[in-house]
């Protein structure tokens, strides 16, 4: 792969790093790329999201889908660069999904603009009870999918998502840098979403 001599030292320093990852598996190499870019993705993602939750989980997302497609990375320009894409498309979608979930959630039947204006207003104040019934069968196919994790991701899993743990809380529990909690997070959903996408459960 050849490349690019205009790429800065840091470029030349990520690229290392890209190749480490590829073609030896290296860890660090991964951890390194992310402790990187964390801060200054999240940033931008908080900016554009102006939610410290949503911001966290995207950050990750981004680390994902690259690692994911590392393969298809050149050394044409940045690393960083590249990464930063994918972290924006991913936000974008996410917010776009975001809003039509919203506004369908608060949409009135009313077509008139005063009553579609005032739905639109109006908090949304829980599940009825058929809709609860359904969440809690999500809930526990969710659970018995999670059991399938090895004990250390399936740890990981359950404070985060079930009990609501914060990424710091979670670092302070299990005693675990918050970089590290951060990558095995990641690919902890990453083997949930494998285990979701060869079964036949659908959630």
């Amino acid at each position: 792969m050849e490349i690019n001599t205009k790429l800065t030292d840091k470029a030349l320093r990520d690229y290392d790093l890209v190749r480490l990852a590829l073609e030896k598996g290296d860890q660090k190499a991964y951890a390194d790329l992310m402790n990187n870019y964390r801060d200054s993705l999240y940033y931008m993602l908080l900016k554009m999201t102006n939610d410290a939750t949503d911001a966290d989980d995207l950050t990750i997302e981004a680390f994902g889908k690259a690692f994911k497609n590392l393969s298809q990375y050149t050394p044409d320009f940045a690393f960083s660069t590249w990464l930063f894409k994918i972290a924006t498309n991913n936000c974008i979608d996410f917010i776009r999904r975001k809003k039509k979930m919203t506004f369908s959630m608060n949409k009135g039947y009313d077509n008139s603009d005063e009553t579609s204006e005032m739905a639109q207003n109006i908090p949304f104040e829980g599940l009825d009870p058929e809709e609860k019934f359904i969440e809690s069968q999500k809930i526990k196919l969710m659970r018995q999918v999670v059991e399938r994790l090895k004990p250390h991701y399936r740890t990981l899993i359950e404070l985060r998502y079930f009990n609501e743990f914060s990424y710091e809380e979670i670092s302070v529990e299990l005693d675990l840098p918050l970089g590290t909690v951060k990558a095995q997070l990641f690919r902890a959903r990453e083997f949930l979403y494998n285990i979701l996408k060869n079964s036949g459960d659908k959630i």
